[in-house]
């Protein structure tokens, strides 16, 4: 007989794993960061080691959201200390709840965990769900278009809690069964949905563009963007968004005679006093009607001496000359944005165009899945997405926003002002991508097929993810009818076949 792995390692081992994969997708490294928090979680036997659980995971998000919260000093570790407890409650609830080994029991763990991940994600968007921890696995990407990434994390915690419970074939092997065949069907029914793509669709010449690197000195842009100027920095200032705006038209004009059909500017990249945005929108719209072409315009309108200076906003103009949708950013990031930002309201809004229905949010606004179905739900061929981010992020939000093309069934073109470029088809396959980071132009140019692909998730939107909560409250009260004796001998059998006893 082999002694126990001693808990205290596996719950290291488990919060570095969680620590990794709140940095970087490492598809494996998710599924053992579920197997050593569960094992330590049904483990520790006391409150002193209860608390231990919660503050490796308070440390693995302190240590994993180094490079993606905007956040700083008391506020950075509040937050992680509030996503810890979030994450750990579905761990608290699996211990309390779970008192037999049946199939109904393997469900509260992965009903919890999508409870606690979508009811964060209305408030603090999706980012650090684990189901963005599967980029890369195409075939397991594709059930987002069903229940949207909460079947995706639902079905990680489920694979992996009925494997431990039913190691013991005895005492657990027909969960085991059950899920092993649901699995291998959700696998294999993502790869026949690639395989079965068609590939006949009509497709459009896409660029997006990026602004001169070398035109403003470090933090000049945002001192601009904050409306901080003095009547001294207007005339030096004055010259830099002159040459800002005709490098945008021309450089959208080369492309435009290369053959792009829409052409796409990142978010905020575009920087103008509002008094002088109607001339260089009218410059704008004479550029589309000349080379008849779309223009989706990430700008930042400034309006000088203002409380919230800033208006992020995405402006598409059509081949004839005319600005056919309007859109305003409606999420602000946290702290800088948030504080000088003018939010938006209306929602996404559609525009009906001879090659299909065009729509677009800006950045932060696709880390909302709810959110950004309202493109799907409307039948959206192509979205415009500008986005700016930083360098440490790129990766990461990147890869959440190719969740959101599975989803709704619909080809994003993502434009970045630092991050990445990317053209993406509705089954998540990156057509194309331009790092804004590395040598050369970042101009990205890309032959997208144009035209939706309907999903479940468009259609009927986050209700996977209620029903699991509906699912938690179900098994919830069925777990308080289960007398106190039946949980003490569940218990016992499930430690005694635990995977690091032999």
């Amino acid at each position: 007989m082999m002694q126990a792995v001693p808990t205290w390692l596996v719950l290291v081992l488990g919060g570095a794993c969680f620590a990794l994969i709140n940095q970087v997708a490492v598809p494996p490294v998710a599924w053992l960061a579920l197997v050593f928090l569960l094992h330590a979680s049904r483990s520790i036997g006391s409150l002193g080691s209860a608390v231990g659980f919660w503050l490796v995971l308070v440390v693995s998000l302190i240590v994993g959201y180094r490079v993606s919260l905007p956040a700083s000093g008391l506020a950075y570790y509040g937050i992680a200390a509030l996503c810890a407890t979030i994450f750990a409650l579905p761990f608290l609830i699996d211990r309390l709840a779970a008192r037999e080994m049946g199939l109904i029991e393997t469900l509260i763990f992965p009903l919890a965990l999508v409870a606690a991940e979508f009811l964060r994600s209305s408030q603090q968007s999706s980012w650090g769900s684990l189901a963005y921890t599967q980029y890369g696995v195409l075939p397991l990407m594709q059930l987002a278009a069903i229940g949207g990434i909460w079947a995706i994390t639902f079905l990680m915690a489920w694979c992996e809690l009925a494997w431990r419970t039913g190691f013991a074939w005895s005492a657990g092997g027909k969960p085991l069964a059950i899920v092993a065949s649901i699995s291998a069907a959700v696998v294999l029914a993502g790869e026949l949905r690639l395989v079965l793509a068609p590939t006949d669709r009509p497709a459009m010449r896409i660029a997006t563009i990026n602004r001169p690197l070398d035109l403003f000195a470090p933090g000049e842009m945002t001192r601009i963007t904050e409306g901080r100027l003095s009547p001294s920095d207007d005339p030096t200032i004055a010259d830099k968004l002159q040459r800002l705006h005709d490098w945008f038209i021309d450089h959208s004009r080369r492309e435009a005679r290369a053959g792009a059909h829409l052409i796409v500017w990142p978010e905020a990249n575009l920087l103008v006093f509002k008094e002088d945005e109607p001339e260089f929108v009218a410059r704008a719209q004479r550029l589309a009607a000349e080379e008849h072409v779309y223009l989706a315009m990430g700008m930042a309108t400034i309006f000088r001496g203002d409380r919230l200076p800033f208006e992020n906003k995405l402006l598409l103009i059509e081949p004839a000359g005319r600005v056919a949708l309007t859109y305003v950013k409606e999420h602000p990031v946290m702290g800088w944005e948030a504080s000088i930002m003018r939010p938006g309201h209306g929602g996404i809004r559609v525009l009906p165009a001879a090659e299909g229905r065009i729509s677009g949010a800006i950045c932060f606004d696709a880390d909302f899945p709810g959110y950004m179905r309202q493109a799907g739900a409307a039948e959206t061929d192509l979205f415009v997405l500008p986005v700016n981010e930083w360098r440490a992020i790129k990766d990461q939000h990147f890869q959440m926003h190719v969740f959101r093309a599975i989803e709704n069934g619909m080809p994003i073109v993502r434009a970045a002002a630092t991050g990445l470029s990317a053209a993406i088809d509705p089954w998540g396959r990156v057509l194309a991508v331009a790092d804004h980071f590395a040598p050369g132009d970042p101009t990205m140019v890309a032959q997208v097929p144009i035209g939706r692909v309907p999903t479940l998730y468009a259609r009927v939107g986050d209700l996977f993810a209620w029903l699991c909560i509906a699912g938690l409250v179900l098994c919830l009260a069925r777990a308080a009818t289960v007398p106190a004796s039946r949980y003490v001998h569940a218990w016992n059998a499930r430690l005694s076949s635990t995977l690091w006893q032999r």
